[in-house]
C-alpha cells in the first residue's frame, strides 16, 4: 500500500529533516512540505475537489506551524477532511499535550527529535485508520461531499461603508433562494445585526468563549432563530467582553456553522482583531466594501495589504464590492481594482438611502421593499457570489418567500427550457428590422437628392446671370453648370430649365430619386429652384 503522506512544516530545517526521513520509509510517497497552515488548507481543499481519492493518507503537522495554531489547525482539517489521519510533531509529547491533540482530532503524536521507528509507526498507523474509514465516507446517500457550508465573510474598508445592511441583505437572499443561513455578528465592539433584524436576546457569541468543544447543543442554545429563518449568532451587548471571543473560540464558531447550515455570513466590521481575522482565514469568499471616494478607496488598499502580510488572505483572492455609487463620480470600479489589485465584483450597489430610511430606522431590514434598487442590486450581488440557488422543476426564476424580489435567472415557458428563444425571437424581428432600416436609408437618398438639386440650380442660375451680362448663351451655360455640380450617378436623370424674367435669372432642375442605390430609379423625381440677379 503506497502511503501519500503531506508535511505541515514552517521551518525550513526542520521541512528537510522530515523529508529526508520519510523518503527512507517503505512504501512512502511524501509531498513537498507546505510551509503554513493557509498553503495546507488549499491543498486540502483542492485535492478534496478533484476527488476524494486524491486526499493524502497522513498528513504530519509541526507544533510551530502558523500562523493558526498547530491545535486549531488539526481541528479545522480533521472537521473539513475526516477521512485524513494527522500527526502532531512537537516538542513536548507530554500527557496533557496528546490528550488536546486526540480532542482536536490527531490520530497520533511525535516527539523531537525524530526517530525513524517511532516515525514509520505513527504513519502506518494513521495510514491504516484512513484507509479504513474512506470507504465508509465514500458511500452511499450520506457520502462525505467536502467541507461543508459556504462561508462569506464581509468587511468594510472603513466605518460607515455599509457592512452589516451588505451582511443581512445577502443572508435574506440566500435564506429565500431555500437555502439554511447562519449570520454571525463578529463586530464585537459594535455589532449591529441584532439592531437591523428587531432582535432581542440575551446569548451572543461570548458564551461559546469558556466551551473547548464547541457541539451541535452548544450552538443551538446560542444561536437565535429569526422568523425570517436565519440562524443568528450575535455580537455582544457588552462592547468589553468581545475581548474574550478568540481567534480559537472564532475558528470552532465557524467551523460548527459551516457543519450545520449550507451558508454562512460572517459580519466582520471594519477593525481588525484575531477574531474576525481567522474568519476570513476560513472563508470560502471574503467580501470588502469599499465606498467610491479616495478615503475609503486608501483604507481599503491598507486592509489588503494587511490581509496580506499577516497571510490572512491574498489580494487576487479578495473581492471588492463598490457601495454607494453613481456613474458622475470619478473613482469607478476598474479604477479600484487597479489601485487595490483585487477583483471587483460586477455588481455595484447604487447611492439611494432613501430607500433605506425607514427600514432602518424601524430595525427591520427584512421588511426593505422589493423595489428598493440598493436591495435589487444586493441580492443580485448574493447571485454573483454563489450563495442563492434557483429552485429546480419551477417556472418562476424569483426567489420563494420575498413576493416582488428581484430574480436571477430567465422567466421560462411552459415547456421549463428556454433553449432556442432568442433564435426564434430574433427570426420573428428580422424582417421588420430590414424593414425600418429600409425606409431610413430611402429617406436619407430623398433628402440627398433634393440637396443637391438644389445645390445644381443655384449653380445654374448664378452661371446664367454671369453668361447673360458677357453677351454668351444664358441656357447653355446655365445646364452646362447645373449638371456639372451633380454627382455622374444622378447626372442620368438630370432635366432643367433655364429664364430670365424681371432681372432675375431663375434655374430649375429635376432629378429623379434612386431606389436604395444610385442607378436604381423608381420614378420619383424632386425639383430644385435657384436664383440670380442680373447685373450690367
Amino acid at each position: 500500500m503506497t502511503i501519500r503522506i503531506l508535511p505541515a512544516v514552517g521551518d525550513a530545517d526542520s521541512a528537510r529533516s522530515l523529508s529526508t526521513l520519510l523518503s527512507q520509509l517503505p512504501d512512502a510517497e511524501p509531498a513537498l512540505p507546505v510551509t503554513d497552515s493557509t498553503a495546507l488548507l488549499d491543498t486540502l481543499a483542492r485535492l478534496a475537489g478533484e476527488s476524494l481519492e486524491e486526499l493524502p493518507e497522513v498528513v504530519l503537522v509541526h507544533e510551530r506551524i502558523g500562523p493558526v495554531p498547530a491545535l486549531e489547525l488539526i481541528r479545522e482539517v480533521a472537521m473539513r477532511f475526516p477521512v485524513v489521519g494527522v500527526i502532531l510533531i512537537t516538542q513536548d509529547p507530554s500527557p496533557g499535550l496528546f490528550s488536546a491533540s486526540m480532542d482536536a482530532g490527531a490520530r497520533g503524536l511525535i516527539g523531537l527529535p525524530l526517530g525513524y521507528e517511532e516515525l514509520a509507526a505513527r504513519v502506518q498507523t494513521a495510514a491504516s485508520w484512513s484507509v479504513g474509514v474512506r470507504p465508509h465516507l465514500t458511500q452511499g446517500p450520506e457520502a462525505y461531499t467536502g467541507p461543508g457550508g459556504t462561508v462569506v465573510t464581509v468587511t468594510g474598508a472603513k466605518g460607515g461603508v455599509g457592512t452589516t445592511l451588505t451582511s443581512v441583505q445577502l443572508a435574506l437572499a440566500a435564506r429565500a433562494s431555500g437555502r439554511t443561513v447562519a449570520l454571525l455578528d463578529l463586530d464585537l465592539q459594535s455589532g449591529d445585526v441584532a439592531s437591523y433584524l428587531d432582535v432581542q436576546f440575551r446569548r451572543s457569541i461570548v458564551d461559546l468563549a469558556g466551551i473547548p468543544d464547541i457541539n451541535p447543543r452548544v450552538l443551538q442554545d446560542a444561536v437565535f432563530t429569526h422568523p425570517t429563518g436565519l440562524g443568528l449568532l450575535l455580537a455582544p451587548g457588552e462592547g468589553e467582553r468581545g475581548e474574550d471571543v478568540t481567534d480559537r473560540v472564532a475558528r470552532q464558531a465557524v467551523s460548527a456553522l459551516r457543519n450545520r447550515y449550507e451558508v454562512v455570513v460572517v459580519d466582520c466590521g471594519t477593525q481588525m482583531s484575531s477574531a474576525n481575522a481567522a474568519a476570513i482565514e476560513m472563508a470560502d469568499q471574503a467580501v470588502l466594501l469599499v465606498t467610491p471616494d479616495v478615503v475609503a478607496v486608501r483604507a481599503a488598499k491598507r486592509m489588503v495589504r494587511m490581509w496580506d502580510r499577516l497571510q490572512i488572505r491574498k489580494a487576487e483572492e479578495t473581492v471588492v464590492v463598490v457601495n454607494r455609487h453613481t456613474r458622475n463620480t470619478e473613482i469607478q470600479p476598474p479604477l479600484i481594482e487597479r489601485i487595490t489589485g483585487t477583483r471587483v465584483a460586477r455588481t455595484a450597489v447604487p447611492s439611494n438611502f432613501k430607500e433605506l430610511q425607514s427600514a432602518v430606522d424601524a430595525g427591520r431590514m427584512q421588511d426593505l421593499d422589493s423595489r428598493s434598487t440598493v436591495k435589487q442590486a444586493l441580492w443580485g450581488l448574493a447571485g454573483e457570489l454563489g450563495l442563492v440557488q434557483t429552485p429546480q422543476g419551477k417556472s418562476g426564476a424569483r426567489l420563494s418567500g420575498d413576493r416582488g424580489s428581484i430574480g436571477f435567472g430567465r422567466r421560462r415557458g411552459r415547456g421549463g427550457s428556454d433553449e432556442g428563444s432568442v433564435t426564434l425571437e430574433f427570426a420573428g424581428m428580422a424582417p421588420v428590422i430590414f424593414a425600418v432600416i429600409a425606409i431610413l436609408w430611402q429617406c436619407v437618398l430623398y433628402g440627398y437628392t433634393y440637396s443637391l438639386a438644389g445645390n445644381a440650380a443655384d449653380e445654374g442660375a448664378r452661371a446664367g446671370a454671369v453668361a447673360a451680362v458677357r453677351g454668351e448663351d444664358p441656357a447653355a451655360a446655365c445646364d452646362a453648370a447645373a449638371r456639372e455640380n451633380l454627382p455622374g450617378a444622378w447626372q442620368g436623370s438630370f432635366d432643367s430649365g433655364c429664364t430670365s424674367a424681371g432681372g432675375m435669372y431663375t434655374a430649375n432642375v429635376s432629378v429623379d430619386v434612386p431606389l436604395f442605390f444610385p442607378g436604381f430609379d423608381a420614378g420619383w423625381s424632386v425639383t430644385g429652384k435657384g436664383g440670380a440677379v442680373q447685373e450690367g
